[in-house]
C-alpha cells in the first residue's frame, strides 16, 4: 500500500496515481515471472492510503528478483519515490 505526498490539485494527484498503475501494471510483460500485476485506488475517502499494488509470483526467490529488476527499480525510484510519502507491504503465500 502507498501513501502519496500531498500534490498541488486532486487532478494532479489522480494522474500520478494513474502513472504509476500504467507502469507497474507494464512490468507484466517486461518480467516474465511475474504472474500477475494489478494496481487498485482507494475510493473510501474515510482511508488515507492511496494506492495498493498486488503481485503474484511463485516464491520469495522471484520477489527478491521481481523488486531488484532493473525496470521495476526504475519505476519505483523514478515514477514513486518522489511522491511516496509512506509504504506498507505484507507478503504472503496461498
Amino acid at each position: 500500500m502507498f501513501k502519496l505526498v500531498e500534490l498541488a490539485a486532486p487532478s494532479e494527484k489522480q494522474a500520478k496515481m494513474q502513472e504509476i498503475k500504467t507502469r507497474l501494471e507494464a512490468l507484466k510483460d517486461k518480467i516474465t515471472w511475474l504472474h500477475k500485476i494489478e494496481v487498485s485506488f482507494n475510493v473510501n475517502p474515510a482511508e488515507t492510503w492511496d494506492l495498493i499494488l498486488t503481485t503474484e509470483v511463485q516464491s520469495l526467490k522471484e520477489l527478491s528478483a521481481y523488486a531488484n529488476h532493473p525496470a521495476h527499480v526504475e519505476v519505483a525510484k523514478n515514477v514513486i519515490a518522489p511522491v511516496k510519502a509512506e509504504r506498507a507491504c505484507v507478503d504472503y503465500e496461498f
